[in-house]
């Protein structure tokens, strides 16, 4: 059966890590998503408001991670994925800010994922083409800020992930970044030629997807190997909610806001072999403490139900 991951967020924390990590593992999960973007929040960088987590030496940084590296192996724990904070490029912002978060956040993180031992992170392409007019240049923003980490990955033997994105144009939700599977199937191919190494790779989030009615089946055949990390999660077809998956209807007979058939159906048609994971951090927000552990596992239970449709 397929390995089950799910977030860290709201799962474990810097104070007592070995706690969450151990609530993961008896839940039924053997992998995480280590939650990084944690600590610069996007609404944060939207604002300009910068704090100073990633001002530490990289020495400092694996020292203060050093605890939930050593709690997620004593619980048999994989950092499988992690996502890199985001945006990497305000189109509004300071010089300056951008600078910090391409030359100083972007390259710690890269060295977290090494030093977490972590096979994949996830970034977001930078959403640019209202402002410049055309899909190609926005890309051609998004590569150029890879080229900046892409040596360090193959180096390394990181796979970095770009994650298909929306974005509102007068309240509107639109297509964003990397929806256009053709070209980044295409983008994918000439880079992992130009490395000669699988650098860049691509996150079905299934959540972004129902926003903006991607065909789950189609999406998936075109990226076929390409496809490495998932991000799994449901919401109402409205907002970006991050919730557990067969929990949102479209109609009064309850049919599922989401097309889980056509993601199975994708995933078996590619024969997909990596972690079912979960970017369900958010959900455990909404149960009292002493429930997060019965969510986790009825989280994995559904994760045990794709999987078993996957054998």
């Amino acid at each position: 059966m397929l390995k089950l991951g799910v977030q860290t967020q709201n799962a474990v924390s810097d104070k007592n890590p070995a706690e969450g990590f151990k609530m993961i593992s008896d839940a039924g999960f053997s992998c995480v998503d280590f939650s990084l973007h944690g600590y610069l929040l996007n609404k944060d960088i939207y604002q300009g408001k910068i704090n100073d987590f990633f001002d530490k030496s990289i020495d400092e940084l694996e020292d203060y991670f050093k605890p939930h590296k050593l709690a997620a192996q004593s619980n048999n724990i994989t950092i499988h994925q992690m996502h890199m904070p985001y945006p990497m490029y305000v189109p509004a912002g300071k010089h300056s800010i951008n600078e910090y978060l391409r030359s100083n956040v972007a390259m710690k993180s890269m060295q977290l994922c090494k030093y977490l031992d972590c096979r994949y992170i996830v970034i977001h392409g930078f959403k640019m083409e209202s402002q410049l007019g055309s899909e190609v240049e926005e890309w051609n923003y998004t590569e150029s800020f890879l080229e900046t980490i892409l040596p360090f990955a193959k180096e390394n033997n990181i796979t970095i992930c770009v994650e298909n994105l929306y974005s509102t144009i007068g309240g509107h939700l639109i297509e964003g970044p990397c929806c256009k599977v053709n070209r980044i199937a295409e983008r994918i191919d000439r880079i992992n030629d130009k490395y000669q190494a699988d650098v860049l790779g691509f996150c079905l989030d299934t959540g972004h997807a129902n926003l903006v009615g991607l065909d789950f089946e189609t999406f998936i055949n075109a990226l076929g190997s390409r496809l490495k990390v998932l991000h799994i999660h449901d919401n109402d077809g409205v907002r970006d909610l991050h919730q557990i998956p067969f929990t949102f209807a479209r109609t009064r007979e309850n049919t599922c806001s989401t097309d889980w058939n056509g993601f199975i159906r994708g995933l078996q048609d590619i024969h997909y072999d990596g972690v079912l994971n979960f970017e369900t951090g958010p959900v455990l927000k909404s149960f009292p403490a002493e429930l997060k552990p019965n969510a986790l596992k009825f989280i994995a239970e559904i994760g045990k139900y794709f999987a078993s449709n996957l054998i």
